[in-house]
């Protein structure tokens, strides 16, 4: 099993004011060549945007990109006509495709919203641009795997253009769990939201993040109450971007 560690406090930051937002992998102004993507997982992004603010309508193409709100309201519109808030307990997904603009805001005058930006690779270009988001508070399951995006459009979750599995771990302290993965080539990057857990040999505190490849299965277990999010992807880029 390879691993590749990112610490919480070794992530690009920019306050904007408005937007504070920390970057696992290169992102605007952060650049770092060591950490420009790990296998199709190409953006993660914890962003914190103030009362009422922000990001104005912007285009985007050929990006499968995933928001999972953590606290708040965003506020989404996009050309496609799409309307809709997306709160904590739900996950949405934009498959930009062929091009799509659109505008994410925090719907509260008094209170932050919270929320992770992910943006995977997709396995073709070109697609046609759709939009969906799903409630998985409603299916949370404790000490176990909660399935919250795939490539199936059928199966649990949101799905994406991409044979990428992600699910949402919640754990109480002393619980233990073996994650075995879908498929033999791809990897899984884990990002602790709450809490602290052990992945082998390495403990992950809130907003560690730990890259792991190579292996067909590994053991996640909780020091203490403990919320994780695993992102299973191929680790080999799609061909047009060789």
């Amino acid at each position: 099993m390879k691993t590749v560690y990112h610490k919480a406090d070794s992530r690009g930051h920019a306050d904007h004011g408005w937007l504070n937002s920390y970057h696992t992998f290169s992102f605007a102004g952060y650049q770092n060549s060591e950490r420009n993507h790990f296998g199709v997982l190409r953006v993660l992004n914890d962003d914190t945007v103030s009362q009422g603010m922000g990001f104005g309508t912007h285009p985007h193409r050929d990006m499968e990109i995933i928001s999972i709100p953590l606290e708040g309201d965003l506020e989404h519109k996009d050309s496609m006509g799409t309307e809709a808030v997306i709160r904590k307990g739900e996950i949405q997904v934009m498959s930009a495709g062929t091009g799509i603009m659109h505008s994410e805001y925090n719907k509260n005058k008094d209170v932050p919203v919270k929320f992770l930006q992910i943006w995977v690779f997709p396995r073709e270009l070109n697609v046609t641009p759709r939009y969906d988001q799903k409630n998985i508070k409603e299916n949370e399951k404790i000490n176990d795997f909660q399935q919250i995006l795939s490539p199936d459009k059928n199966d649990e979750g949101v799905w994406i253009h991409q044979d990428a599995w992600f699910n949402l771990a919640s754990f109480t302290k002393g619980n233990e769990k073996n994650y075995i993965l879908n498929k033999k080539d791809n990897g899984v990057y884990a990002f602790v939201l709450k809490g602290s857990a052990k992945i082998g040999d390495r403990v992950l505190n809130e907003r560690d993040g730990l890259g792991i490849w190579d292996t067909q299965n590994f053991h996640i277990e909780a020091v203490e109450d403990t919320e994780i999010l695993l992102m299973e992807v191929p680790m080999e880029l799609p061909s047009y971007l060789k």
